[in-house]
């Protein structure tokens, strides 16, 4: 541990100085505060003692310049020197960042209990930070957590359902177009029945990092929507534009070829897509469940014309089965 003493006296910084090496303290000596508050600068000590007389400004204004110079987070105990021992330069000290006061000349034995005091106090408020940073990591972590999928290791509903809010109102200030995909995997309860469900879910984390491998934005977002239901969040993209994305995604999955013999569509995974684009009017805060309820009848429709295809609100968009 070491210790900052600005005192201008040289016999009592000497004796200070002793003291503090008696106690296994390091020490290190400013005879003015400029000086004080340069070597606080470089030294970063664990403990100042601080005389109050001092050439040029004062040690009041030696500790008040301390305390702006400390980053968040960190204190530093201040135990003022003085000989001055009245109730106003006890308050004063207080007021300006102290933390006690010790009456010159020193007592070893009460200098000793005032820094173990210090010590014990620095201890506490690290051990709170530690436990406080712990905790801010705890909190993000649970945060992150509360957005993901335990599956699939994406956006969940609830990260869905956040985030098509707030783009649908970023796409409304800007008067541009949000889109989105509804995604479903063919024949899914087929797949179940025939490979078990332990295989069903290793296919929907592979369809996951298919489809989330797909979008190049940090704004677009994959996310499961439910079941063997995924969607995508595509801000300020058009319609040829999310239908080329979805159409991306339809092939990597046939690219993918997981096998689904007992499907009547093809032999390997395949997925159907409906898609939906809308510029949101001003104040309509619930047209995204319009958005919503547009890609989903897209997407019935997509499956109603035979599956591994995309369809885009009121107009299908076929496509050979691969």
């Amino acid at each position: 541990m070491k210790a900052l003493v600005i005192e201008d006296t040289v016999t009592s910084a000497t004796l200070i100085c002793h003291l503090l090496d008696k106690m296994g303290l390091q020490s290190v000596h400013a005879r003015d505060g400029e000086i004080g508050i340069e070597m606080f600068k470089q030294e970063r000590p664990d403990l100042i003692l601080l005389d109050i007389v001092l050439p040029g400004f004062d040690g009041f204004e030696v500790a008040r310049r301390i305390r702006q110079l400390e980053r968040d987070g960190e204190w530093t105990p201040i135990i003022f020197l003085s000989a001055r021992a009245s109730d106003e330069d006890l308050a004063r000290g207080i007021m300006v960042g102290g933390d006690d006061y010790l009456v010159k000349p020193v007592s070893e034995i009460v200098l000793k209990a005032k820094v173990r005091a210090m010590q014990r106090i620095a201890q506490m408020r690290y051990s709170l930070l530690v436990l406080t940073r712990k905790l801010d990591d705890a909190n993000r972590e649970l945060t992150r957590l509360s957005a993901v999928d335990g599956l699939t290791n994406i956006a969940n509903r609830r990260c869905f359902d956040e985030t098509l809010l707030r783009e649908w109102r970023r796409a409304e200030r800007r008067e541009s177009p949000v889109s989105l995909l509804l995604i479903d995997v063919d024949k899914f309860k087929d797949f179940n029945d025939g490979y078990g469900h332990q295989h069903g879910d290793e296919c929907l984390k592979e369809l996951a990092k298919t489809l989330v491998s797909c979008l190049h934005r940090s704004t677009d977002l994959v996310a499961r929507y439910g079941g063997e239901e995924f969607a995508a969040i595509l801000a300020e993209t058009d319609v040829e534009g999310a239908l080329g994305v979805a159409e991306a995604m339809r092939e990597a999955v046939i690219t993918a070829r997981l096998p689904h013999a007992s499907s009547t569509v093809a032999d390997h995974v395949t997925i159907s897509i409906g898609v939906a684009t809308v510029v949101p009017e001003r104040r309509d805060e619930n047209g995204y469940v319009g958005l919503i309820l547009q890609a989903d009848q897209a997407l019935y429709r997509a499956k109603r014309e035979g599956r591994n295809r995309v369809a885009v609100a009121e107009t299908v968009r076929l496509t050979e089965a691969g």
